[in-house]
């Protein structure tokens, strides 16, 4: 599939309302706080539309979201996407000088927030003269703020969604980089159809009688293609899950109540879930079909470990904010553990060097990726945006190599590689070989510096169930290490921690880790 493939004037909302044809009584969302049909969904949809209308917001105004993931968030994002508005979908873990900057560098016109995240935005929301109203999901009488039931309450349930261009913009988001503050990151109503067919359909084989689940919140794309716009695209189901996904418990009881067929998931999450003693017999996931992971390459050990338990095999894939879903994945039938895969239809990958140059097979290299989906640039960062779009293709700041078979397996971050005694070595490498200690639950290795001034790997390892380290378990690691590395690439420090440092959706923050 193409872009060329879709009318010249088409709105996202299609995936939506293509079902009302032969699906408008099927469910199409189901959550601890009920369920909706396509029909209801759509009917809500069109109040909002309208009540956003009804506050004089035109085509191209952003409004922002900030809500755990519920039924009210659905309807707010279709909605502004229908009326021609451009959707804010906003993390709920931030700090509230990051909603301050994201506030004043999206310049939202209206701001929908659940009662629950308004203490930690309040303080800044005077602050922004293009914000000119304040909606709050749940009880909002002690803030004096209009109720986001009150507001639809009396607004029309038809509405003609606004003719859009394919190429013009309707969402925002503020990719969760792993230093500094996010960077806005514009998409297309024509990549909402392209990464439905080209992810959803071609590679995971969704079809409308599946239900996908997903640790990945609604305000990450990754979250919002797997556990939305794929389902809907074909007209399956979809659960919303409102709890965090630290608390694996919660997430089992979910696929448990709901028996989803496809988890959409992360490696932490199924590190987690891996470390909780037999979680498979106290918990049904015989639901389970299809197991996705992205955010960060999963581990070797894990996917062995998770395949013994359940019998289901998790499909690694690799994404980003700029192409707005998976551009690299591996197949059902065709995995290798531990790779990211092969490069999916619509799109290319290449792996170059410094200078630009494509590397030989084996050999380590930038991965820079090209497709129809991917962003034209960062809003408001104009050196950004020249360092990361370049032409067709964008530099993901990944580093990778492809083995003969056109596998691809991740090297780690391009300032996170280590040149330990003029050589090159992954931080990744050193962490799959002690990953596949039963002990140890997760680990991340920098680089340090000896006395002699001289850089060598260090690993900060967590240990299952919370365990402390001790001089027999670092023993252990370092034998481990010795069998599978050579010399140089061996940490020489190994140190016993509870937890990694990591961002709000997931990511492995090394610079926290080097300025310990």
């Amino acid at each position: 599939m193409k872009a060329d493939d879709l009318p010249q004037f088409y709105n996202m909302c299609e995936i939506l309302e293509h079902n009302l044809q032969t699906r408008a009584g099927k469910t199409a969302i189901l959550s601890d706080e009920g369920s909706m049909t396509f029909a209801e969904v759509s009917q809500q949809v069109n109040q909002v539309g309208n009540a956003l209308t009804a506050l004089d917001v035109r085509f191209g105004d952003c409004v922002a979201i900030l809500c755990p993931d519920r039924i009210e968030w659905v309807t707010s994002f279709f909605a502004i996407g229908k009326i021609g508005g451009i959707a804010l979908g906003m993390n709920t873990l931030l700090k509230t000088e990051e909603y301050d900057y994201i506030l004043a560098d999206s310049r939202a016109r209206v701001l929908i927030v659940h009662d629950s995240m308004l203490a930690v935005i309040e303080p800044v929301l005077s602050k922004h003269e293009t914000l000119k109203r304040v909606i709050v999901i749940g009880d909002a009488a002690a803030s004096g703020y209009l109720t986001f039931n009150h507001w639809i309450a009396a607004q029309p349930t038809t509405l003609t969604a606004e003719r859009t261009h394919r190429d013009d913009f309707c969402s925002l988001h503020y990719s969760s980089g792993t230093t500094g503050m996010p960077k806005g990151v514009l998409h297309a109503h024509k990549d909402y159809p392209l990464i439905a067919q080209l992810s959803g359909v071609d590679v995971f084989g969704m079809t409308e009688n599946d239900r996908t689940f997903s640790v990945a919140k609604l305000f990450f794309v990754y979250g919002i293609g797997g556990n939305l716009i794929f389902p809907w695209y074909v007209g399956a189901s979809c659960v919303l899950y409102s709890g965090s996904p630290r608390q694996v418990a919660g997430v089992l009881k979910a696929i448990d109540t709901y028996q989803p067929t496809i988890f959409v998931s992360v490696p932490t999450v199924y590190g987690a879930i891996l470390a909780l003693p037999d979680f498979s017999a106290r918990f049904n996931l015989a639901s389970l079909r299809m197991c996705l992971s992205a955010g960060e390459a999963l581990p070797a050990p894990a996917w062995h470990a998770w395949k013994e338990a359940t019998g289901v095999e998790i499909l690694d894939t690799i994404g980003c904010t700029e192409t707005y879903h998976t551009f690299m994945a591996n197949r059902p039938g065709a995995i290798r553990p531990g790779s990211s895969g092969k490069p999916i239809g619509g799109y290319q990958v290449r792996l170059v060097d410094d200078d630009g140059n494509d590397v030989a097979a084996g050999e380590v290299g930038h991965l820079m990726v090209k497709g129809e989906s991917t962003a034209l640039f960062y809003l408001h960062q104009y050196e950004k945006t020249r360092h990361t779009f370049r032409g067709e293709w964008l530099f993901t700041g990944d580093r990778y190599s492809m083995d003969e078979e056109g596998y691809y397996w991740h090297a780690g971050r391009g300032d996170d590689m280590l040149k330990v005694g003029g050589l090159w070595v992954s931080p990744v490498e050193i962490e799959n070989a002690l990953s596949e200690h039963d002990a140890v639950s997760e680990c991340a290795v920098v680089g340090h510096y000896d006395n002699a001034q001289l850089l060598k790997p260090k690993a900060f390892v967590c240990l299952q169930g919370g365990a402390e380290g001790s001089t027999e378990m670092l023993g252990e690691l370092l034998k481990l290490c010795a069998k599978k590395l050579d010399a140089h690439k061996r940490p020489r420090w190994i140190e016993f921690v509870d937890s990694l440092p990591r961002t709000a959706t997931g990511k492995l923050q090394r610079f926290r880790l080097r300025e310990q």
